[in-house]
């Protein structure tokens, strides 16, 4: 991707997402990935598809496991009224 083309793209997801702390970062050295951080933390890499003259950006966004929130705790399994469970009743004419 050209410096051109990631200005254009960073812009564009800085207005999409309300936030001038989405940066996308040039590839260290040719072949590498182009990736997309925020606020210094990547959270994901950027394509770019040139396909039949139409040109196209894709952002894959990666998100760990450690990173999420523990699992809310429930009550337990909710089990079925025994209304939902039964089958319904052909009707008679």
């Amino acid at each position: 991707m050209t410096p051109v083309d990631i200005d254009r793209v960073q812009t564009y997801l800085r207005r999409l997402f309300g936030t001038d702390q989405i940066t996308i970062v040039p590839p260290m050295r040719k072949g590498l990935s182009v990736e997309v951080s925020v606020k210094e933390e990547i959270v994901g890499t950027l394509h770019k598809d040139v396909d039949d003259g139409e040109t196209s950006y894709s952002l894959t966004m990666t998100i760990l496991e450690e990173d999420l929130p523990p699992v809310p705790k429930t009550a337990g399994p909710k089990t079925a009224s025994p209304k939902a469970a039964a089958p319904a009743r052909p009707r008679r004419s």
